[in-house]
């Protein structure tokens, strides 16, 4: 057992094989096996299996369990950033929130519930989705403690779109909406990794309106991922931010098990070394979201967003940023 003031981590894979034990992320300790006082300043891995909000393919209610099966083969160090993230501080696995699939409004009222009551016990919450529907809830409890956050947004499409046929909820506008309620910073947000059609040359307008810069996916052929990061850092600066990562910023050959795949995309290495230079900032929480397990196979996109999750659990974890 760790000392009382260390953290509790994963279950060990030189004594209990990776394809056994726990089902929890990354064979972590569930929330009620972690003392209430050991919590406050670590993490918790929240799920939030719903997708009433999709518009073509359903199937992200089922991302959060696809994603635990996935995480089993995730160790504790992590070489580049020199950094244990589940040693340093504590890390659990919060289960999943009960959410209405008939009634959007009154789900997410219950994701913004649920992860405000974790971050009342001084946890950061990393959702797993779900669908893109889920970060205008958790951007709500959020900005409720610490006002409005630049949100790094990692995505094929802006979702910030106003309706789809009368609706305001869906996975296409959750970052309207969290712009019109004064959710974000409107000087430093920023979507990465858009590429496609898109519905109008207005939708770019009106998205630049809302408070976001644009990084496109072409810009990593001809900038490169270091150039990518330099823009990037520059438009977040100082202070809170919020990074939602849709799987679908990845290309369909890194990513195939989503709902609105689009060709031309990003690769899992480009999102992990961006993600990567995110180390040092502050990071209020995060989401992964659309991991649509019935068109994956070989859990290729569930391994791809397990090593998101991992990543961002790295960049979040205490300690000086990497030289």
């Amino acid at each position: 057992m760790p000392a009382p003031d260390q953290p509790v981590g994963p279950v060990d894979a030189t004594r209990i094989p990776r394809f056994a034990g726990p089902s929890t992320f990354a064979r972590l300790p569930r929330i009620d096996e972690v003392d209430e006082d050991a919590l406050r300043g670590g993490i918790a891995v929240l799920g939030a299996p719903f997708d009433a909000g999709t518009s073509y393919r359903p199937g992200a209610r089922f991302g959060p369990g696809h994603l635990r099966a996935s995480s089993k083969l995730l160790r504790p160090f992590h070489p580049r950033l020199g950094v244990s993230p589940f040693a340093v501080q504590q890390v659990v696995d919060a289960g999943d929130l009960s959410l209405n699939p008939f009634d959007i409004p009154e789900a997410l009222a219950a994701v913004e519930s649920g992860v405000a009551d974790l971050r009342a016990a001084g946890l950061r919450v990393i959702t797993l989705g779900g669908d893109h529907t889920i970060a205008l809830p958790i951007l709500r409890a959020v900005a409720r403690d610490v006002g409005p956050v630049a949100v790094v947004h990692f995505d094929a499409h802006l979702d910030t779109w106003d309706t789809y046929f009368g609706a305001p909820y869906t996975h296409g506008t959750p970052f309207r909406r969290a712009s019109e309620e004064g959710l974000i910073d409107l000087h430093r947000s920023l979507h990465v990794g858009i590429r496609g059609p898109l519905y109008s040359a207005a939708d770019l307008g009106d998205d630049s309106v809302l408070g976001f810069a644009v990084i496109a996916a072409d810009d990593y052929e001809t900038r490169g991922i270091a150039g990518v990061v330099d823009s990037m850092r520059r438009r977040l600066g100082d202070g809170p931010i919020y990074v939602s990562v849709d799987v679908d910023v990845l290309d369909p050959a890194h990513a195939p098990g989503t709902g609105t795949p689009e060709a031309g995309g990003l690769t899992s290495r480009e999102l992990l070394g961006t993600l990567r230079a995110l180390a040092g900032a502050e990071l209020v929480g995060a989401d992964l979201v659309e991991v649509a397990p019935a068109y994956d196979h070989a859990e290729i996109t569930g391994i791809a967003g397990a090593h998101i999750v991992y990543e961002l659990l790295a960049v979040m974890a205490p300690g000086p940023p990497p030289q």
